[in-house]
């Protein structure tokens, strides 16, 4: 049997494990979709609208940072196409999440073929659509062990990603996930992660609610993985039993909001914060202003989409939130190590696809230039891959990475600023805490 076939003998067998717990999360949203440079098909993979069989696509901008290169591996015998797996959210409700990654991933990939490849080989990319549902990552992941992919990247929300992370330790194959909850990674020799934390989002979230003066905080979150434990991490960063004075859920797919949204205002905290994605999230901040609550109001930086402006229209006006500095490129200091990466990053993806990429997009760009900085330095052999990520160092969109053993996301709280929703466009936010 090949490398693979071992490993992924008992990753089905933990999948079916996964499909028996009956995992499975709403599906409800729609595609946004999009098509690739020149209009082509952006999607190779089973199941992804925009494509249709395993195609060749390809990765990479020479943007980002290496670590060292003394003693890096001698690759020069290896041959063949790199094969990159993706399992994403493309439909389902993070399909605003997942179609910007794929996009992302279309373009780099096409980028670094016509370039040459990694050291002179063809980069393949795989990309499987997970219907936002963490069964159907699960399968669509166990198919890619199959096809004895390189790399795993994806998922694109917590979820499907904490239903992927057993299978991929099971194989032995990195995964590099686009997703925020540190239990993603917490533990794990295999998996990383390129989204900020949730802890280092409730951080700066925290910091900045000194700036304001502000003691407690009304919370409506996220009830799938995304928001799991907010609450508790608010209480431990603040090192303030009492800062949650509410705590109020709401469906992935949710429409409606008032019992929530009349929570917090019997609670009568100092701010409130939204923890989730559009479009529940911007329809929450709608609710929030229907019902003519004048507390201010803060996000996690899962909005940083035009989706989110869209949806809560000028709802959203006044709304602070943590988030990468892609948002707010064009308001980056020359001094900043970033601004060349993202305003490159902005400029390609807004000449292949006619808009600005999201956050989210910069999530994917991080994974991709990961994996292929590994590729190029230690070639394909998966240990080899899992020992350089463990160290790997890149300025990339989503904040400078300083990867260690023990921190398989790199990333504090200083690859965040506060951003505000100002005539219905992001900016920085007036008072920054320390550190953004």
């Amino acid at each position: 049997m090949t490398r693979s076939s071992f490993r992924w003998i008992g990753a089905t067998l933990t999948v079916l494990l996964l499909l028996l717990a009956g995992c499975a999360e709403s599906d409800d949203a729609a595609d946004p979709g999009a098509t690739g440079p020149a209009g082509e098909a952006t999607v190779a993979g089973t199941g992804v609208p925009g494509g249709d069989g395993t195609a060749t696509a390809g990765a990479a901008t020479e943007a980002g940072e290496a670590t060292d290169t003394e003693g890096a591996t001698d690759t020069s015998g290896e041959e063949g196409p790199i094969r990159m797996g993706a399992v994403l959210d493309i439909t389902g409700p993070g399909a605003n999440l997942g179609g910007p990654e794929r996009d992302t991933l279309q373009l780099l990939a096409e980028q670094i073929n016509a370039a040459g490849g990694v050291d002179g080989r063809e980069v393949e990319l795989d990309i499987r659509d997970n219907q936002s549902r963490e069964d159907e990552a699960a399968t669509q992941l166990t198919s890619l062990l199959q096809e004895e992919v390189d790399i795993i990247l994806g998922a694109s929300r917590t979820g499907p990603s904490l239903a992927m992370r057993p299978l991929a330790e099971q194989a032995a194959i990195p995964m590099i996930s686009l997703a925020a909850n540190q239990a993603i990674v917490d533990g794990s020799e295999w998996v990383f992660k390129t989204a900020q934390n949730d802890r280092v989002v409730v951080e700066k979230i925290v910091a900045y609610m000194q700036t304001q003066d502000w003691q407690t905080l009304g919370l409506v979150r996220d009830a799938s993985a995304f928001g799991e434990g907010v609450a508790d991490l608010f209480r431990d960063v603040s090192g303030d039993a009492d800062i949650v004075a509410v705590e109020e859920r709401f469906a992935t797919d949710a429409t409606e909001f008032t019992a929530q949204m009349l929570s917090l205002r019997s609670a009568g905290a100092d701010v409130n914060v939204i923890w989730g994605i559009p479009p529940a999230a911007a329809t929450a901040t709608q609710a929030y202003r229907d019902l003519g609550l004048d507390i201010p109001l803060m996000h996690s930086h899962g909005i940083g989409n035009q989706v989110f402006l869209e949806v809560a229209g000028p709802a959203a006006e006044g709304v602070v939130f943590p988030i990468g500095r892609l948002l707010v490129a064009d308001e980056l200091g020359d001094d900043d190590p970033q601004k060349e990466v993202i305003t490159t990053f902005v400029a390609d993806y807004a000449d292949a696809y006619g808009a600005p990429p999201s956050t989210f997009a910069g999530h994917a760009y991080d994974a991709f230039q990961l994996a292929v900085q590994a590729f190029g330095e230690v070639g394909t052999d998966p240990a080899a891959v899992r020992d350089y990520l463990e160290t790997a160092e890149l300025t990339g969109i989503s904040g400078v990475f300083r990867m260690t053993p023990e921190d398989h996301s790199g990333l504090t709280s200083d690859a965040l600023v506060i951003v505000e929703v100002a005539d219905g466009d992001w900016t920085l936010a007036a008072d920054q805490p320390d550190g953004s």
